[in-house]
């Protein structure tokens, strides 16, 4: 049973148990050495069978004794399955607030939207939902661990994503491609430029039990049309302030916006 009880209500059921056990022991010995006595001072008047039956009242004592010791385990057991367990809270984790880049002089004066000194296209941007694996689709907390066996997955217990990090990932994506140009979603005939990304590899990955990077890795697909113009591997990687949830999810926010900016600049000098 995976519960957790208080040792108060514990004490509070059971202390009654264990001394109605404790007492019925204790009468039932004293019942037994009375009969006894009574029976082996008659036993010079009484038939050869009366060892035999001095050794009954001493087993049925015996047998009450257990008998309350199994009701004191029964209100154990009892107070251990019926009393709640309390909730343990998970950690919720995002992003944090995106940091705006400031823009540059010739975004100021060009046109709206440019940034990091790259030209703006006119032309909108369609960003298409971030694809990913099944293992990376839920809202879990990921970390690997490289020097044990890096090819497995584990999620932290007390610690979840707000959403997926696929949602995540594009919304961020979406805020840095916007400070180049307007994001629009893919609707046909919206946008003749579109971009889809898949998300590889988002998790912790623990070099040592003490040591741990952010790693993501995103593969983007740029089209124009139906035409496919352009395709480009991203890679970033974060060192973790801590060997924990918390500090992997820092190193995964930094290594997210290393990525981002990478794609950015990238679409960016493809559009012009």
């Amino acid at each position: 049973m995976h519960r957790i009880f208080p040792l108060n209500a514990l004490k509070i059921i059971a202390a009654p148990a264990i001394f109605y056990w404790a007492a019925g022991l204790f009468s039932s010995k004293k019942w037994a050495s009375e009969r006894t006595a009574g029976a082996v001072m008659g036993s010079h008047k009484a038939s050869p069978t009366a060892s035999h039956m001095t050794s009954n009242i001493t087993s049925q004592g015996a047998s009450r004794g257990a008998a309350w010791l199994g009701y004191a385990l029964m209100a154990w057991l009892l107070v251990a399955c019926a009393t709640p367990q309390a909730p343990v809270a998970k950690a919720v984790y995002d992003f944090g607030p995106a940091q705006a880049s400031a823009p540059s002089a010739a975004a100021s004066t060009a046109a709206p939207g440019a940034a990091s000194g790259v030209a703006p296209s006119p032309t909108a941007l369609a960003l298409a939902d971030v694809e990913a694996p099944p293992a990376l689709e839920g809202a879990a907390v990921v970390y690997r661990l490289g020097y044990a066996d890096a090819q497995q997955l584990r999620p932290y217990a007390l610690a979840r994503w707000s959403m997926p990090p696929a949602q995540l990932v594009r919304l961020r994506l979406r805020d840095a491609l916007s400070q180049r140009g307007p994001v629009v979603a893919p609707v046909d005939g919206a946008a003749l430029w579109l971009l889809r990304v898949e998300l590889d590899e988002f998790s912790q990955l623990f070099d040592a039990p003490a040591s741990s990077s952010g790693v993501v890795r995103l593969q983007a697909s740029l089209f124009n049309g139906n035409r496919l113009v352009a395709q480009r591997v991203v890679s970033a990687r974060a060192p973790a302030p801590s060997a924990d949830a918390a500090g992997g999810v820092r190193a995964l926010t930094l290594a997210t916006d290393d990525a981002v900016k990478q794609v950015s600049v990238w679409v960016a000098e493809q559009m012009r």
